[in-house]
């Protein structure tokens, strides 16, 4: 059975690729123009590969077809759609136009050149390299990806820089991207690696709290798992349980800013963690939520042991011993309804009664009106 044998180029400024059985395939314009070279393939035991019955041929007889073209340099790169390999655009020697090329078909060296500077800057959150590279104005991927799919954005969330998440954030760089490993993203790394000012900015920049890796877990349960996992009482882990507080805060206001609770259904914990099962508003599953985050108002009806009830309709009104408006509210689940301040009522249900009624506010200087049913003004 025949053998392939892939061989390094013999020159670090030439691309490499193996010519395919269709001749127009991968760069036709060079078809023409590349010099075509056969010889005796060179035989590097590691990077050597057998097809189908892993026999090698013979050295004396084994054979390639190998084409080259001279790289002047890369100008350009972008990640494939899938985030699992790259591609670079070529300058030519030859003068031929600049062509996208995957990285395989590159020499090493070449490739380095190009890349080391990013990677390094990116792994060492170097700011000012950042801005350096970005700056040359080259057709450059702020998203590049390593073999893992993992973005600069990534590492230097990781490493808690907020001025490089800042560098290529305005440098266009997903802030949700995922790497193909674990399917984390800069918010995953913030919380992973404790950085609760990385963690806020991300969400100022406009993350998506609630993306999921690969095991469904957002930034916000990955964050709560390390905390549970970190020893109480132990000075070591003292800092560490301080900075995962920190990013839980931020993530939790992130993920409760804009929900409304209906109803407080129970309590515990104390203090900081302190924590209310609540009901939401837009038919949500119950879920507890810090104290913090949830309406003075409905923590402190909680608290006085104020139960709440859906109101149907208002189906009259008087103004109140004190002078203030009262509204005769009809309950789902009440037969008789009962008077109330203008405050503990929904306002589209005092509107829609209004709007029945074609009637305008009464004036807080008008009459009081002690009676117990409807005022008809």
């Amino acid at each position: 059975m025949e053998a392939v044998f892939l061989t390094k180029p013999s020159s670090s400024s030439h691309l490499k690729f193996k010519p395919p059985p269709n001749p127009n395939f991968l760069f036709p314009h060079h078809r023409q123009s590349l010099p075509i070279r056969r010889r005796k393939p060179l035989h590097f035991p590691a990077i050597s590969a057998a097809l189908q019955n892993q026999q090698e041929a013979p050295n004396d007889t084994a054979q390639e077809d190998e084409s080259y073209g001279e790289v002047k340099r890369i100008i350009g790169s972008r990640a494939l759609p899938d985030a699992t390999a790259m591609e670079y655009l070529i300058e030519w020697k030859d003068g031929h136009a600049p062509s996208w090329v995957p990285a395989d078909f590159i020499a090493n060296d070449v490739l380095a050149e190009y890349e080391t500077p990013w990677w390094t800057a990116a792994r060492k959150a170097d700011e000012a390299a950042l801005k350096n590279i970005l700056d040359t104005g080259d057709d450059r991927d702020v998203d590049a990806v390593d073999t893992e799919g993992r973005t600069a954005l990534l590492f230097v969330a990781g490493l808690g820089s907020e001025p490089c998440v800042k560098v290529l954030a305005e440098a266009g760089a997903n802030i949700d991207h995922r790497d193909n490993a674990g399917g984390m993203a800069a918010l995953h790394m913030a919380a992973g690696y404790v950085r609760p000012g990385v963690a806020k900015l991300l969400l100022e920049l406009g993350a998506d709290p609630e993306v999921e890796d690969k095991r469904g877990r957002t930034a916000l349960d990955l964050a709560r798992e390390l905390l549970n996992a970190t020893p109480k009482g132990n000075p070591m882990q003292f800092g560490r349980r301080v900075g995962l507080e920190g990013v839980v805060r931020v993530l939790e206001g992130a993920v409760f800013e804009y929900a409304e609770v209906e109803e407080i259904l129970e309590r515990r914990g104390k203090g900081e963690n302190l924590e209310y099962l609540v009901r939401w508003k837009d038919g949500g599953g119950n879920e507890w939520v810090n104290a913090r985050f949830v309406a003075e108002d409905l923590v402190r009806d909680y608290e006085a042991g104020l139960e709440y009830a859906v109101a149907e309709a208002v189906v009259g009104r008087r103004v109140g011993d004190e002078g203030k408006l009262e509204l005769l509210v009809k309950w789902v689940d009440l037969e008789q309804p009962t008077w109330e301040p203008e405050e503990n009522v929904d306002p589209e249900l005092v509107k829609l009664y209004e709007q029945s009624n074609n009637q305008a506010q009464p004036s807080s200087n008008g009459p009081a009106s002690n009676q117990d049913g409807p005022e008809t003004l």
